[in-house]
């Protein structure tokens, strides 16, 4: 798939974040976690348990140079799930590293206000981050990824997932596909490994979006 293709079926992407993030994200970067992990020095003990465990809530990272930043919790996900969930022989850990190992974006307004309006979100406050779908995809087409399904939750009848879950854009028409799919899905999710360094060159616009509660 072309990225003129993928922007033709999912015109704006979104990225959810933490109120006030955008400062600083403007300036250094859309970063993965495992990129965050680098960049503030974080290591051993402290480091397996951000990157390889389920976070309960979110974690705040201090550096003398970078300063201050928080990292996503991952609470729809369930260890226990995954053990059930997982193919290609890999464990809960790995696939908590292959996620904490991306960017992600929301490919649709839909998913964005089923992730919103979630239970567990509906107290939060949150900041959306607006892409243009066209100008991100020209820029890291090499690394933008393609996933049919909510790859951070394991809520109700989880789907399965392996190492094929995230497919390269530029691996398959979105025919061919949906074909290998089984006609069953569409792209919820866009990701890109490792980081968007220029994230504000790609930004629309930035939405500051309160509790629903």
């Amino acid at each position: 798939m072309t990225p003129q293709e993928l922007a033709e079926r999912y015109p704006r992407l979104y990225h959810v974040t933490e109120p006030g993030a955008w400062e600083s994200i403007k300036k250094r970067g859309l970063q993965s976690t495992t990129r965050l992990l680098d960049l503030f020095e974080v290591k051993g003990h402290q480091r397996k348990e951000i990157e390889e465990k389920r976070r309960s809530s979110t974690v705040q990272l201090e550096h003398p140079i970078h300063g201050t930043v928080i990292i996503n919790d991952n609470v729809p996900l369930s260890e226990k799930a995954l053990f059930n969930c997982l193919d290609d022989g890999l464990s809960p850990s790995d696939w908590l590293r292959i996620l904490n190992e991306r960017v992600f974006f929301w490919a649709s307004k839909e998913g964005l206000d089923r992730l919103l309006g979630a239970r567990l979100n509906r107290s939060r406050g949150r900041e959306v981050i607006v892409v243009d779908t066209l100008s991100l995809a020209e820029a890291y087409v090499n690394h933008v990824e393609l996933c049919p399904i909510n790859s951070g939750a394991t809520l109700r009848k989880a789907a399965r997932r392996g190492l094929k879950t995230f497919s390269p854009l530029s691996q398959y028409t979105f025919n061919e596909w949906s074909k290998l799919r089984g006609r069953r899905d569409q792209i919820h999710e866009i990701t890109v490994k490792d980081q968007v360094s220029d994230i504000a060159k790609h930004t629309i616009e930035v939405l500051s979006v309160g509790p629903t509660l």
